[in-house]
């Protein structure tokens, strides 16, 4: 009888004592390959180019503020159609989703304030964004010329604090390429160094450049 019962607990009938047998692929559900579709299911449409387009922008939009140009470029890289992308990028104009003009008035403030730059240094960084010249102008004109020098005072101030002990025609040069990266043009640059450098008690050593330029920016925007 022992045995007999043994025989039976491992039996086939019973399922006991016995792995159950993994699935081969194709048996059941389809495999995970998304080109593959269940028997008797119509293949899946194309995506719609404007859905797809009007995705692209969302996301990029909530990772960063993005000019219209800007927008336009990601869609052609990703093969979204001219026309779609352009009946898109104008439902983003109409409802603000795309302001160009507001784009340019925080990107100078950030940028200003933030880093320093100067008006040229901004509108050129405009202009690589697809801004239009009349924002950039617009965006740009906020920094009045006092506030470009005030700027450009402090951060030539912040910068001497880190260079005691170095020669001052060092000092001088490097302050001056460091305002000149920033956009500033070369006579503001020589004024505002200049000024500061006299603050302490000799010249000496301080290199002749040419007198400042006139007064005011060209507005090459």
């Amino acid at each position: 009888m022992a045995r007999g019962v043994g025989a039976a607990a491992g039996s086939p009938a019973t399922g006991q004592g016995r792995r159950p047998r993994r699935a081969r692929p194709g048996e059941g559900e389809c495999d995970a390959d998304p080109g593959m579709v269940p028997s008797g299911e119509a293949p899946a449409e194309p995506a719609d180019p404007e859905a797809v387009a009007r995705l692209i922008c969302l996301r990029l939009l909530t990772a960063a503020p993005q000019t219209r140009a800007q927008l336009a470029s990601a869609l052609h890289r990703r093969g979204v159609p001219d026309e779609a992308a352009e009946a898109v990028l104008e439902r983003f104009a109409d409802v603000q989703l795309i302001d160009d003009a507001m784009f340019a008035r925080a990107w100078v403030d950030s940028r200003h304030h933030g880093r320093g730059l100067a008006r040229r240094a901004l509108a050129a960084e405009l202009r690589q964004r697809g801004v239009a010249t009349e924002d950039i102008q617009a965006a740009v004109g906020r920094v009045d010329p006092e506030q470009e020098y005030a700027t450009a005072r402090a951060l030539v101030e912040r910068r001497l604090a880190a260079m005691r002990g170095q020669p001052r025609s060092t000092r001088f040069r490097r302050l001056m390429g460091m305002l000149a990266r920033k956009g500033y043009s070369e006579g503001l640059a020589y004024r505002v160094v200049r000024e500061a450098l006299e603050k302490e008690p000799s010249v000496d050593g301080l290199p002749d450049l040419p007198g400042p330029e006139p007064d005011g920016e060209p507005t090459d925007w």
